[in-house]
């Protein structure tokens, strides 16, 4: 049952719903907004249940996102919309609608779920995904010579997050973690040098990151992985590292994910 104490986000969609929650949650970020839920309704396949989600969404105060490819499910929505005064946003249909009119293109297959077919390109992924997970966080040394990418920083910079999502988009990522105390393995010495990035971040930044890590794991502020001292030491000892093999060096600071991978795959695009 939604909570109705949360802003609610409909995501409507006649296939898995990805694409319009990643537009939501792309969008929800732009704001400070902390107390927002976001509700999937799925498999969309009848005007029935168009009508039962319209519904709730005006009982609670909620919009929609809807990606719908059939046009009598789009056009089913949209008169829910006016009827119940309930605001509804397509995001396919105007740019099936232009890419028609502008290619003189012949209509759209109208298929849900095309994104997602298991083709190649989705066997890659999955490969992708399974192998950055297994070696995250400096695991599975042996294994470090199938990366596509291979990310290096101190603790906080974003290396698994990182890693999940461009391993979404296909690139096998192993990560490692730097610390002044441990000397980096000599097998990443080995590896090709444009596989490497650095991951950098403003040491302020980190320390305010950590504090809230340490405030989260309720542990106290005080302790030296959150001081300035400790971190400068640390980007420092990094630095020396990433010369060392050549990292392309991205900083991540106040950056979202999707921006830290964007600059990563077009400084590798220069480089290549």
């Amino acid at each position: 049952m939604v909570n109705e104490q949360l802003n609610t986000i409909f995501v409507c969609s006649d296939s898995v719903g990805e694409t319009a929650e990643a537009v939501v949650r792309a969008t929800v970020r732009q704001f400070d907004a902390e107390n927002i839920n976001i509700k999937r309704w799925a498999h969309i396949k009848s005007e029935d249940e168009i009508r039962q989600l319209m519904e709730e969404a005006a009982r609670i105060g909620s919009f929609v996102v809807y990606t719908l490819v059939l046009p009598e499910l789009r056009e089913m929505i949209r008169q829910e919309a006016v009827r119940l005064n309930v605001y509804a946003v397509d995001i396919m249909g105007p740019v099936m609608e232009a890419f028609v009119h502008t290619f003189n293109s012949s209509s759209p297959k109208q298929k849900p779920g095309l994104l997602h077919i298991m083709d190649r390109e989705y066997f890659k992924r999955v490969e992708a995904i399974e192998y950055s997970v297994k070696c995250d966080d400096g695991q599975h040394a042996a294994s470090w010579g199938q990366a596509d990418l291979f990310l290096l920083g101190v603790s906080r910079t974003s290396k698994t997050p990182l890693s999940i999502f461009l391993a979404h988009k296909g690139y096998k990522v192993a990560n490692y973690p730097l610390v002044p105390e441990v000397k980096p393995p000599k097998d990443l010495f080995k590896l090709p040098q444009s596989r490497f990035i650095g991951l950098t971040m403003r040491p302020e930044n980190l320390v305010n990151i950590r504090t809230e890590r340490l405030k989260a794991m309720g542990l106290p502020f005080g302790v030296s992985y959150a001081s300035l001292e400790r971190v400068a030491e640390e980007m420092e000892f990094a630095q020396t590292i990433f010369r060392q093999l050549g990292c392309i060096v991205v900083d991540v600071t106040d950056r979202a994910i999707e921006e830290t991978a964007g600059a990563i795959l077009e400084a590798l695009e220069i480089r290549s």
